[in-house]
């Protein structure tokens, strides 16, 4: 008997009439579209969208469905315009991750609509794109100009030729500013014609021909039945459990492709397609499981853990566990409690450097369950591993800053390691942190979030002193090995017995020859890529500049080039100064690549390797360098702060840092924190194994009480002095801080903007709840061609501070105020 309550319900519910829509464009708002009938019934929450935006065509998210318009929304529905397109039957967006994304957008002043596309995998959204085809009229107009070479004279040539070509292309032929220019005079005078397509998504499923076994009374071949060449191909597939892909086959048996298929037309096997999937891992050698015992105090803190795991509520831990103390065997153990309970477990990793090591091991002890995210892997194995963590397939996540959206199910633990470092800050829009995003969404899902790391950032240090986390620590390294003995090497004094600056002291020279002998391996650091920090001119004293930054050229011996590291401009390393032609050029500082030659001079039998962004440029490089050097077959890494952060090396006994100097004279009052930090992660490379460690750090200010704590890899004293200059000066974590960048080509229209901004800041901040500075030109003043001026705001109370941003934005906007040329970085963690 029919449900007549259930048909009742459904027959009187009504269908949405409205979708609001959040286009990923730098607006703080979302869009309401009308819903033609026949959208209605299919669309969804979290589908995409094709809208109309103005004269383009967009892909939106669908973030909620209305069947009437709110009268407070103050919209009149003449005015709305209809959807064009649903380009998903079923939503791509959980309502976690819609949820998640909304939070984000809200806290770091971003844009919904950017956030929900960074929250899904490369190549995944549809495009849009302008198609120009000549017009009758054009036609008739190319006839009376034939011989003229205007760029409106071209362009029609050209689309006569072709009878339609997209912009792109045009713009590629032309250039960017004729063709835009002339393109649209063309359309103004009925000469050309423009439409929009919709482009497929750049990434699709792989799919690969297959062979599948049917007939079971073929699997056993008669010889009399089948040729000797059929016989072949099915004995193939009976020892590959009768299913093998169709190139596979005829490789192996050396048959063509008609034997197979008249088999097929037999009935023994079908002929099908099947999807692949591009798995980042299948190619590597997994690593040994090892049956580890742990420690009393690992023990202790995991069972802390699987104590709150149990609850199956939220419970937020700082995992504070020296280097070398086993906080990698903590989470695996973790992980697998929460699968045991038939939850799903997220792990992130600041640096891609990092998820080599980690996912092979994962891979070794959870097999397929494990799914990577991270920008190194081809747009196919992302777009792969991302739909099986959104079917289910894969419920443990590894990845870096992005993977905190990956579409996990019935989420039970997070895991944010190095949870220090400041990677985890995505530093363009849409602005977030990966962390702190990480923490919410454990909050969201009743999950335990871990954050780990030996040298914690000073906020979660601050939130575990007040409580706000549970702070459990790892005091000791594994087998109660000792910390390496670190010593701070006196570059003045080092000046005056060899009467000249030197890169190597001789005790750091004496360190790796002695460290060789032993047949033990080292590690070199210098935070600086390339080979000289800038170039000289010794007669006339000019350096040589980029051209878009406020920022000298580093030069890469290797490429022969000059190179910005902000905007990527390269140019050829003149013979001669720019500025008055004299040949006297001096090369000044040094970088990763002038440290390696002159290892490698030195030391001519030590097997050395780079690892910087230069050397590693290419894919697998990394990864294959850090196998070799855990194999032996590297004596010496030399290398940027890439090296200092999760490496397990047992054979390193030597750890030598050229210099962290630079880094503590930088503009930014995290200076001190960062070098700490970088300092004791690196020394912890060192003496992991069996052997004692040793690490030298070189500098001209050893008495700073950055680097004093840092070679007695004192957590807590470097913390009582930092946390005190903290206070005395507020900045965080005493304060909430707002960084307000307003970057534009042109200086005095960024200045105004600037002033209108600083102007609405002051006016709601009439009972001075914040601290506004500025604005002022940033530390580095003009990057990538734009001038970029600076305004902070501090607050004791973090809801004075977004009550005093949300208002002033607004009002600056109604004084037309260029908001596009304004970025709002909420908890900015590098103020440059």
């Amino acid at each position: 008997m029919p449900n007549v309550a259930l048909k009742s319900f459904i027959k009187e519910t009504p269908l949405p009439e409205f979708v609001e829509v959040a286009l990923p464009l730098p607006l703080r708002q979302t869009f309401t579209y009308r819903l033609p009938v026949g959208l209605q019934e299919s669309v969804k929450t979290g589908a995409r969208l094709l809208v109309p935006f103005g004269k383009r065509q967009l892909t939106g998210y669908a973030v909620a469905l209305h069947t009437n318009l709110a009268p407070e929304l103050g919209i009149e529905e003449e005015t709305i315009k209809d959807a064009l397109e649903l380009l998903d039957a079923e939503p791509l967006l959980t309502e976690e991750i819609i949820r998640l994304t909304q939070w984000s957008a809200d806290y770091y002043a971003a844009s919904w609509g950017e956030v929900l596309k960074a929250s899904l995998p490369a190549g995944i959204n549809a495009t849009v794109e302008q198609i120009y085809s000549i017009t009758a009229r054009g036609r008739d107009e190319l006839l009376k100009i034939s011989s003229a070479t205007t760029a409106k004279a071209r362009i029609l040539r050209a689309l006569v030729e072709t009878s339609e070509m997209p912009s792109r292309e045009l713009t590629k032929r032309f250039g960017a500013a004729q063709s835009k220019r002339a393109l649209r005079e063309l359309v103004k005078e009925n000469l050309a014609s423009v439409f929009q397509r919709t482009l497929t998504t750049q990434v699709k499923p792989k799919r690969r021909k297959a062979v599948r076994l049917l007939s079971p009374e073929f699997h056993q071949p008669n010889q009399k039945t089948f040729s000797e060449t059929q016989t072949r191909i099915v004995e193939t597939l009976l020892n590959a459990d009768g299913e093998i892909l169709f190139t596979d086959l005829i490789e192996q048996t050396e048959a063509s492709a008609s034997a197979i298929n008249t088999l097929a037309k037999r009935g023994v096997l079908e002929v099908f397609v099947q999807e692949v999937r591009r798995d980042p891992l299948a190619e590597v050698d997994l690593p040994e499981l090892l049956n580890l015992t742990l420690t009393a105090e690992q023990t202790t803190v995991l069972a802390e853990i699987q104590i709150a795991l149990e609850l199956e509520k939220y419970r937020a831990f700082l995992l504070h566990g020296i280097t070398g103390s086993g906080k990698t065997e903590i989470y695996i153990r973790a992980m697998q409690t929460v699968l045991d309970k038939g939850k799903s477990a997220l792990m992130l990793v600041p640096e891609i450097a990092l998820t080599p090591i980690f996912s092979r091991r994962l891979r070794a002890v959870f097999g397929d369950e494990v799914a990577i995210l991270h920008s190194n892997l081809s747009t196919g194995e992302r777009f792969d591993e991302w739909r099986r963590i959104r079917r289910g397939a894969a419920r443990i996540v590894i990845g870096t800053r992005s993977a905190v959206f990956a579409p996990l199910r019935n989420l039970g633990l997070v895991i944010v390691d190095e949870e220090h470092d400041s990677s985890y800050r995505q530093h363009e829009s849409p602005f977030y942190h990966g962390r702190d995003v990480a923490i919410v969404r454990a909050n969201f899902a009743g999950a335990v979030v871990v954050l780990g790391s030996a040298t914690p950032a000073l906020e979660s240090f601050h939130n575990a002193s007040n409580g706000k986390y549970q702070r459990l620590t790892l005091p000791n390294r594994i087998g109660n090995r000792s910390l390496a003995a670190a010593e701070l090497v006196d570059m003045r004094e080092v000046f005056k017995i060899e009467g000249k600056d030197t890169i190597f002291s001789p005790a750091l020279l004496e360190a790796i020859e002695e460290t060789h002998l032993k047949k033990e391996q080292s590690i070199i650091l210098l935070n600086r890529r390339g080979f000289s920090q800038f170039v000289l001119c010794r007669s006339c004293g000019e350096t040589i500049r980029c051209n878009n930054c406020d920022i000298t050229l580093t030069f890469h011996k290797r490429a022969g080039k000059l190179v910005c590291h902000y905007c990527n401009h390269r140019e050829r390393t003149p013979g001669k100064c720019p500025a008055c032609a004299s040949k006297f050029l001096y090369f000044i500082g040094e970088g990763t690549e002038q440290i390696e030659d002159i290892l490698r001079r030195k030391f001519s039998d030590l097997r050395i390797a780079r690892v910087d962004r230069d050397s590693t440029a290419r894919r697998n490089q990394l990864e294959n360098t850090l196998l070799s050097f855990s194999r032996g077959e590297i004596d010496m890494l030399v290398g940027t702060q890439m090296l200092a952060k999760g490496h397990d090396f047992p054979n390193v006994t030597l750890v030598g840092v050229i210099s962290v100097d630079a880094g503590l004279a930088l503009p930014d009052f995290r200076s001190a924190e960062r070098t700490f930090q970088l300092l004791t992660q690196v020394a912890g490379r060192a003496g992991r194994g069996d052997l004692q460690g040793r690490v030298l750090i070189q500098t001209f200010y050893p008495e700073h009480y950055a680097l004093q704590h840092a070679s007695t890899q004192n957590y807590d004293d470097f913390y009582a002095v930092e946390i005190s200059f903290r206070k005395r000066l507020n900045y965080p974590p005493f304060v909430a801080l707002a960084s307000i960048m307003i970057k534009h080509p042109n200086y005095n229209f960024a200045f105004d903007n600037a002033e209108i901004l600083r102007e609405c800041l002051q006016k709601f901040n009439a009972e001075k709840n914040c601290i506004i500075l500025g604005p002022a030109p940033a530390p580095l003043a003009r990057l990538k061609g734009e001038y970029r001026l600076q305004i902070l705001v501090k607050a004791r109370n973090r809801a004075n501070l977004r009550q005093t941003l949300d208002f002033a934005l607004h009002e600056a906007q109604e004084k037309f105020c260029d908001l596009k040329i304004v970025n709002v970085e909420i908890d900015p963690v590098n103020l440059l």
